[in-house]
């Protein structure tokens, strides 16, 4: 009956999933990951060479891709649901004839399995038959061109374009200088599928860090009416009658839409309607694969009850830590690390690795050697303030998310009394450091991409994904760094998921002093409104370069709202910026800051409000020209009650 049951159950429910992610800051010869086609090969210098190398013989009209080798989930059938990814990678173009050259790179994505179409070199970019490449009906695959050669349908010899099933770009842009020179260029190009916006950065070496403000260009384009749930991303080289190098030096790339375990057909997917579905044929592989894993539970079953018996004896912290594993790794992604690994990783714990303290214990610099790979560990002792509870909570809530700006959690460890963090390491560390305790500070363009990707991340924990999370404790040294400055949020050890119309409860506070939304120390709660507190309080941080209590006065946001009533805010800038900074900019910023941190909780903005005003798609309100008053009544929804077991209110000085 039980297993009658568990069919049943497996028929109606879709099969467990794994999302996808992948980073190369370099290219090691012959990994299994990348495939080529055609003219592709592995450079002398740890990069991927698309086209034939110049001193080949019959080197023309050469052609080639790289491509990942597993697919792609990019929308399901069944849910209706698309994914969002962002990609980075680095490249360079490089012309070798004084009269001419090649005609560039693309990075495309296709129906998965897809090849190199014939008589794709020169200008149909490796992509399209020459004879039909400005045909829509024709072709399915979507690319974001590089273009070095001027063709009829192109604007000029240098640009930009975004191409859906045709040669010809829905959208381009000209470059204002040589892309075939040789240097290195920066892209980034991502989707969201809530607005279905396709958007293109590109940056070279001169003007990194780049990719916090606005796009090089964007389309919006509803890939799942293009292209089939399941595709393959890489890149295609080109070159026509002339040579050209076409070298890709890294890529990073990462999708918030999960991988089923039951694929398509390739046949499938490359038919004329990518939805359509053989069901005798998917209901069979359902089958064939209920009954291994059936099998599988059974093994591993009578695996579990040896273990159990054998371990009978153990402590109740033995209990408790399998407890945790056993919860932690029904979970995808992170990993499970050996205290020894970590150890190792560290030296120790030595304290000339440590990055920082707080009241959680020390974050240390470590080196995973068998990646090559550097991550920051964090130490957190059973008997600090943040203790096991948050533990588990930062380990199974940032497990579930996936966005380019949040901090990635990449494995665990409890072991020996220690609870052990493993992210992504952050070379630039917090924003704080740079904010307060850097001479110079940081460069206003700087600034406001890290509001953007601050913003960004609020908007995803609040509204973009399944389920409604509030972070509790955005301040920040809570803000991460990348190597291209890129803001990521993290510490989601106070975080909670909560639906997206629940209500809420009053008991503790948590959090920290200075960020907290005053409505929490009457109400005890936590929401979405005083989480867009906290990020107004961190907006004008960035702007004034002061912390919360330090200002004119005493307090930030009272000063800064007077001098906003006074019609003198941009007088609150931060000085160090020497008034070199975009006004409109920065004025918006400290307005934004003051709606965000408006004493009246009904009376602030939504994240999605946040985030368009920064991107200026949406209007600022008028605020009064005082500071109001705090109201007495609390939040309505939606909100959760703060653990009293587990909260922590900490302050601005100290941390957590």
């Amino acid at each position: 009956m039980f297993f009658v049951l568990l069919i049943k159950i497996l028929l109606i429910h879709p099969s467990s999933t794994n999302s996808l992610s992948f980073d190369f800051p370099h290219f090691t010869p012959n990994v299994s990951q990348i495939q080529f086609q055609n003219d592709t090969f592995w450079a002398n210098n740890n990069a991927i060479e698309l086209t034939k190398d110049v001193d080949t013989p019959n080197r023309l009209e050469s052609v080639g891709w790289a491509t990942y080798a597993q697919p792609i989930q990019l929308w399901d059938a069944t849910t209706g649901r698309l994914t969002d990814f962002d990609t980075h990678f680095s490249f360079i173009i490089g012309s070798i004839e004084a009269k001419g050259n090649g005609d560039g790179i693309t990075f495309f994505l296709a129906p998965f399995g897809s090849k190199v179409p014939p008589r794709s070199s020169g200008g149909s970019l490796a992509l399209f038959v020459a004879e039909r490449a400005d045909d829509p009906r024709k072709n399915r695959v979507v690319a974001v061109e590089f273009d070095t050669f001027q063709n009829t349908w192109d604007p000029s010899p240098d640009h930009v374009g975004i191409n859906v099933n045709s040669i010809v770009s829905v959208a381009n842009v000209s470059w204002n200088s040589s892309m075939k020179d040789g240097r290195t260029a920066s892209a980034r190009v991502t989707y969201n599928s809530t607005t279905k916006n396709l958007s293109v950065f590109l940056a070279y070496d001169e003007d990194a860090p780049v990719f916090g403000g606005n796009s090089v260009l964007y389309h919006t384009v509803d890939l799942s009416k293009v292209l089939p749930q399941r595709i393959m991303v890489g890149f295609s080289g080109s070159a026509g009658w002339t040579a050209e190098t076409h070298r890709v030096l890294s890529w990073q790339f990462s999708s918030t839409l999960e991988i089923g375990q039951n694929p398509k057909n390739v046949s499938d997917m490359h038919s004329g309607n990518g939805s359509k579905t053989d069901h005798g044929s998917n209901i069979g592989l359902l089958l064939v694969g209920i009954v291994a894993g059936l099998g599988v539970f059974g093994c591993g079953f009578c695996i579990a009850l040896v273990f159990w018996w054998k371990k009978r004896g153990s402590s109740r912290s033995s209990k408790a830590n399998s407890n945790m594993d056993n919860e932690f790794e029904r979970g995808t992604g992170p990993k499970k690390f050996s205290y020894g690994d970590l150890v190792l990783a560290t030296n120790n714990f030595d304290e000339g690795r440590k990055l920082g303290e707080g009241g959680f214990g020390g974050v240390y610099k470590g080196f995973l050697s068998n990646v090559s790979l550097n991550v920051a560990v964090k130490r957190v002792s059973r008997g600090s303030k943040q203790g096991i509870k948050e533990y588990q909570s930062e380990v199974k809530i940032i497990s579930k998310l996936r966005h380019r700006n949040l901090v990635q959690l990449i494995g665990w460890c409890h072991e020996r009394n220690d609870l052990l963090l493993v992210y992504e390491f952050m070379p630039n560390r917090s924003l704080d450091k740079h904010l307060f305790q850097g001479e110079n500070g940081l460069t206003w363009d700087v600034r406001y991409k890290i509001a953007l990707g601050l913003a960004s991340a609020l908007l995803y924990l609040h509204e973009a994904w399944e389920e409604c999370v509030l972070h509790r404790d955005i301040k920040s040294s809570n803000v991460m760094l990348d190597s291209n400055f890129n803001a990521k949020l993290g510490d989601f050890g106070l975080a909670r998921l909560v639906d997206h119309d629940r209500g809420s409860k009053t008991t503790v506070i948590a959090g920290t002093r200075g960020y907290l939304a005053p409505e929490c120390f009457t109400t005890g709660k936590s929401s979405k409104e005083s989480d867009v507190y906290s990020f107004g309080i961190v907006a004008l941080e960035i702007a004034c370069g002061r912390k919360p209590d330090q200002a004119v006065g005493g307090v930030l946001v009272e000063w800064v709202w007077s001098l906003y009533g006074s019609r003198k805010i941009v007088e609150a800038a931060d000085e160090r910026l020497r008034m070199e900074f975009n006004e409109l900019e920065i004025e918006h910023l400290m307005v934004l800051g003051l709606w965000c941190a408006h004493p009246d909780y009904k009376a602030r903005p939504l994240a999605t409000q946040v985030f368009n005003v920064l991107r200026f798609e949406s209007p600022l309100p008028k605020l009064p020209h005082e500071y109001p008053p705090t109201p007495a009544s609390p939040p309505a929804a939606p909100c959760v009650p703060d653990n009293p077991s587990s909260a922590g209110l900490t302050d601005t000085l100290t941390g957590r």
